[in-house]
């Protein structure tokens, strides 16, 4: 007797921007939609190359709706190297998709039954173009808006978390569930220097909180010294205050990093200096008024402690991201509060 499995239909999702959350800018292009953590028509201001292509990858990008499918399907351009997709439901990891090198296709079945919130979290260290995403045909989809608070988390590839096993194992994606935050995470590998092109694109973003984790990068780069890094500082936050003049706005200076707490770097940092300076700049402008400023040492949320959870004595594996995520409310929001837009 012939067995005959039934194969369900499915239809595709008229997708468009408004589907995507956790990023500054989302690309048509002919095959898809592709999204970005830089303004993509500005790419060439954010030199070199989109900030070291960094402002293409995916991190913290999510696409974000409302479904009552029991599976969902999702398709890529060809990715260059195996990549993770997280789907979450109603705020629970349901699975991770994996895409081999060369791949372009995932699924998920047996999804909950009955209307749902789901996110794909977009692989955080590589570049994606998203072509068709296929929900059951007699399902419905709707864009679910997301009205947490907003949170931009500005930082280096500590922030961007590549060493992360999946997308929301990233210290961002587990602060923003404890803390039921709207996050973008804008954390550039080896980019993360003050430039102030970045300062206005994060001026310009929407946000009810704002951190700036600074200074890793630019000990390691050498990029600033003892003349511009405190100006830099400056510059940075008064051109967000631009349009942020309340927005709760966190400067964070660098979690312990081995033996750059002590060795200088070319032009005399050490880490130590480095945060006597930050944490000078925020007094400084605390007396002058900026009551919404605070300072927070990354030694308090990752110390020499956790050092053993520094694989390469600078990026914290898995686990030492997730304890970042965990820490985050009591090292770093702390006293702090945070109103959404529509409260």
């Amino acid at each position: 007797m012939l067995i005959f499995e039934r194969v369900l239909e499915v239809k595709a999702l008229q997708l468009s921007e408004e589907w995507f959350a956790g990023v500054v800018s989302v690309e048509k292009r002919e095959n898809g939609w592709k999204p970005w953590r830089i303004p993509y028509r500005d790419y060439e201001l954010f030199p070199p190359d989109g900030l070291n292509g960094h402002g293409e990858l995916c991190g913290g990008a999510r696409l974000r709706f409302q479904t009552s499918s029991e599976s969902i399907h999702l398709r890529c351009e060809q990715v260059q190297e195996e990549v993770k997709i997280d789907c979450m439901t109603d705020g629970r990891l349901f699975g991770t998709a994996i895409i081999e090198a060369g791949g372009s296709e995932a699924s998920w079945t047996r999804l909950p039954s009955g209307g749902k919130i789901i996110e794909l979290w977009l692989p955080q260290r590589a570049a994606m173009t998203i072509t068709k995403v296929e929900i059951d045909d007699q399902a419905t989809a709707e864009l679910a808006p997301d009205h947490r608070p907003k949170w931009v988390a500005y930082g280096s590839s500590i922030t961007l978390c590549g060493s992360s096993d999946s997308p929301t194992l990233t210290w961002p994606s587990i602060a923003a569930r404890k803390a039921d935050f709207n996050v973008t995470a804008l954390g550039y590998g080896g980019n993360c220097h003050l430039e102030p092109m970045v300062a206005r694109m994060i001026r310009d973003l929407p946000a009810d909180l704002i951190t700036l984790c600074l200074g890793i990068n630019v000990q390691g780069k050498n990029s600033l010294g003892p003349r511009t890094f405190q100006a830099a500082i400056i510059g940075l936050i008064q051109i967000i205050r631009e349009k942020h003049i309340g927005t709760p706005i966190i400067v964070t200076s660098p979690i312990y990093a081995c033996e750059r707490e002590t060795s200088e770097n070319l032009v005399g940092y050490s880490l130590i200096r480095m945060r006597e300076e930050i944490s000078e700049v925020v007094a400084m402008l605390q007396k002058r008024g900026d009551d919404n400023l605070h300072y927070r040492s990354g030694l308090d949320w990752f110390g020499e402690e956790d050092a053993h959870l520094l694989p390469d004595k600078l990026h914290p594996n898995t686990e030492g991201s997730r304890l970042m995520g965990e820490r985050f409310q009591d090292c770093i929001l702390q006293s702090v509060e945070v109103r959404g837009s529509n409260q």
